[in-house]
């Protein structure tokens, strides 16, 4: 892994060096991001090393993304299975767990795009995780905020009846719901119907394969997108973690943050942050 922090401003420079920024994670002075040590993110810093200062950090697992789990070494090494010291027989039999892995997420539907009015309609308010690949936009979660002020963080599934999120009530009442079971958050929250004070936790989310599920992220039906550089949120690696906040609070302390966004338009704030 390596620190980068931005030091310079990309003004009055060509924009394609903001943009650079943007894909860093960085785009603001002082802010720091923590990203693989890859070719790739090595040449976006070439482009805006005058505007940045770079650090080696320690060595990590190396990461694991969404091709690694096509391989059978590469899903032995999700699984934390080294295989130099298997045995034939038990090599045999992971190959077996593997390809019938493989073979039910080929027969999981792909979600595609999901179907979301436009233009979005007043009062609501969309704001998606994504990841860039090449021209592609995967997207790996989404938060709606309704008309009527209630809350939901959304999970794509090619399977409908999964139907996985987080929900926030306008009586502070929060849920978590997936596959037809619905759990209550241990503590109930403020309600939605006064002026909001603080910070409320929305979840923290895990395991992230949305190029495998097929989920394609349409800009134009969001009110913004947070697009996450490559290396940083996997299958076994990173963490999305979602909290509404009052106006200029900081949300509840979260380790290992390598990338916040803050969506102000409407109140209260919607930060979604990385973890490494």
């Amino acid at each position: 892994m390596i620190k980068i922090e931005q030091t310079g401003n990309p003004i009055r420079r060509h924009h394609s060096q903001r943009e650079t920024l943007i894909g860093l994670g960085l785009n603001r002075i002082g802010r720091v991001a923590h990203l693989p040590d890859t070719r790739e993110v090595r040449g976006m810093i070439r482009k805006v090393r005058h505007l940045v200062r770079v650090e080696q950090t320690p060595t990590r697992r190396a990461f694991i993304n969404e091709d690694d789990l096509k391989t059978f070494e590469g899903w032995l090494r999700y699984q934390a299975v080294d295989a130099a010291s298997l045995t034939p027989d038990q090599l045999k039999m992971w190959r077996g767990i593997f390809d019938e892995a493989r073979a039910s997420s080929s027969a999981t539907p792909k979600v595609g795009t999901i179907k979301l009015s436009k233009p979005i309609p007043k009062g609501e308010h969309r704001y998606a995780v994504a990841f860039r690949d090449g021209s592609d936009l995967w997207m790996t979660l989404w938060v709606k905020r309704t008309p009527k002020g209630e809350f939901f963080v959304m999970l794509p599934s090619g399977n409908p009846e999964w139907d996985h999120h987080n929900s926030y009530h306008l009586d502070g009442r929060k849920h978590m719901k997936g596959r037809g079971r619905k759990t209550d958050f241990p503590k109930k929250g403020q309600p939605l119907t006064g002026a909001f004070r603080g910070t409320e936790h929305l979840g923290a989310f895990a395991g992230h394969s949305p190029k495998s599920l097929g989920a394609v992220c349409d800009p134009k039906a969001f009110s913004g997108v947070m697009e996450v550089p490559p290396g940083l949120l996997g299958p076994a690696d990173g963490a999305v973690i979602v909290d509404l906040v009052e106006p200029s609070v900081d949300p509840l302390p979260w380790p290992n943050v390598v990338q916040q966004e803050v969506f102000s338009d409407v109140v209260p704030w919607v930060v979604i942050r990385i973890a490494s």
